[in-house]
């Protein structure tokens, strides 16, 4: 069986493997594919695990999941392990860290195929990270990706809808989710105060479980948070007896509860609480969430991922609480993805914010005119009209915005967040917000 695993590892077998992939996608339609793909996907996690040698086993790994929060959530426990002295690896879907050294994602997906993830792992081993944190989604657990890679701390964000295209309903993404916990972690983190929650709590941990929330029966409870635009400071209590005070520079309590998720499992790996709120407040920023634009400009510019209807309400929410002046965004929505939160972005936009810009995102093999109209069905419903803007070319988009905003107005652009290509009609083209604005604000300079 070995030595067969081992042949397996070689690169043209590998191909041959991916091309089996790609004639099952022409031949057999979707919704029958998925249980052929799963094993096809399988095989190739044990092969990848066969050839690098299991590489992740030789550290601690957490992994985060839920619909949103997990790159910021990841990326504090990161920062926190750091402060704590401990060499760490990440994986996460705006970057990867090894040590002291941050890079790029080689992939625009959260967990790359498994070669290149398992060839990841091999590297931060031979870089002597103690601990590996990274995100796991839905559809890399479905597909065994992490498949060979042990699980000593798992963490729920939060469930809202995302991915119902792959999934079918949001009890088989929750189920999906469900996987993780059900590999009986030494630690459970799971967010006391989400509607999911007691779907989450059914599955045990095979040393502790814990919660973390504003209710009063969370072993990490919120006492309180002083919000504003450059970030929070958050009481947290453990366990009902100690207390810790945490500066947070990413705006918005769905930062305040990534950061009390962050804290929670810092907490239980026994770290020092100066090492918590170290780490914690280290974090200035993370790409393309809920990241600030600075050009000299005399209003506020955000670049922030939100591309579901829950992580585009949070956003919102939070900005219309700073604002003094008005609330432009600038979104769309992506092809071949699920259709049906659309109409429901487009609600939220026309209900929070005074000025609604509908622009093109990554299409895809759809036809934009149609995905923007989708969305803007969900602004009129909303009574939006009035504020609605449809313009095509994302970057005429964000520059109309960024001209006619005034002192005192924030502007968002939402759903590319860190990406750096976009997929138009299956082309991929160089593309990052947050570089579009800084080029924008440069040459208007406004």
């Amino acid at each position: 069986m070995h030595n067969c695993l081992v042949v397996c590892t070689q690169p043209a077998i590998i191909n041959a493997m991916y091309k089996v992939k790609q004639f099952i996608k022409q031949l057999i339609p979707n919704n029958a594919r998925q249980p052929i793909a799963n094993a096809y996907h399988f095989l190739v996690a044990v092969a990848a695990n066969v050839r690098y040698g299991f590489p992740a086993r030789s550290a601690q790994v957490i992994m985060v999941t839920g619909t949103n929060g997990k790159t910021t959530t990841v990326t504090m426990i990161g920062e926190m392990l750091a402060s704590a002295g401990h060499k760490v690896g990440i994986n996460s879907t705006a970057f990867v860290r090894i040590g002291d050294e941050v890079r790029p994602k080689a992939s625009s997906r959260t967990l790359e195929d498994m070669f290149q993830l398992h060839a990841l792992f091999a590297e931060m081993k031979q870089a002597g990270c103690k601990y590996i944190v990274l995100e796991a989604t839905s559809m890399g657990l479905v597909q065994h990706r992490l498949w060979g890679v042990p699980v000593d701390v798992a963490v729920m964000t939060n469930l809202t809808q995302d991915h119902l295209d792959y999934h079918g309903t949001m009890e088989r993404y929750a189920a999906a989710k469900a996987l993780l916990f059900k590999r009986r972690p030494k630690l459970i983190v799971l967010n006391r105060d989400d509607e999911w929650f007691d779907y989450f709590n059914r599955f045990e941990a095979s040393e502790k479980k814990v919660t973390y929330g504003s209710s009063s029966e969370a072993t990490c409870r919120i006492l309180g948070a002083d919000m504003g635009q450059q970030g929070s400071m958050v009481t947290l209590k453990f366990e009902n007896t100690h207390e810790l005070t945490i500066r947070t520079h990413l705006p918005g309590k769905f930062n305040v509860y990534n950061a009390a998720a962050a804290a929670s499992v810092g907490w239980y790996l026994q770290l020092e609480p100066d090492q918590i709120a170290t780490g914690i407040a280290n974090l200035q920023t993370v790409p393309g969430r809920m990241e600030r634009i600075e050009e000299g400009q005399r209003f506020a510019v955000v670049v922030d991922y939100a591309h579901t209807p829950d992580a585009l309400q949070n956003a919102l929410e939070t900005l219309r609480h700073l604002t003094k002046g008005r609330l432009w965004v600038v979104f769309g929505a992506t092809g071949d993805r699920d259709k049906t939160k659309r109409p429901i972005m487009g609600e939220i936009a026309a209900r929070l914010a005074d000025c609604v810009i509908v622009t093109d995102e990554e299409p895809y093999s759809e036809e934009p005119a149609t995905i923007r109209a989708a969305v803007i069905e969900g602004v009129k419903a909303a009574n939006g009209e009035a504020k609605l803007t449809e313009i095509a070319d994302r970057k005429e988009a964000i520059t109309k915005a960024l001209t006619e905003a005034r002192p005192r107005d924030i502007v968002v652009i939402t759903g590319m967040g860190h990406e750096t290509v976009r997929n138009v009609g299956g082309q991929k083209l160089p593309w990052n917000d947050a570089e579009v604005a800084r080029e924008v604000l440069r040459q208007k300079k406004v």
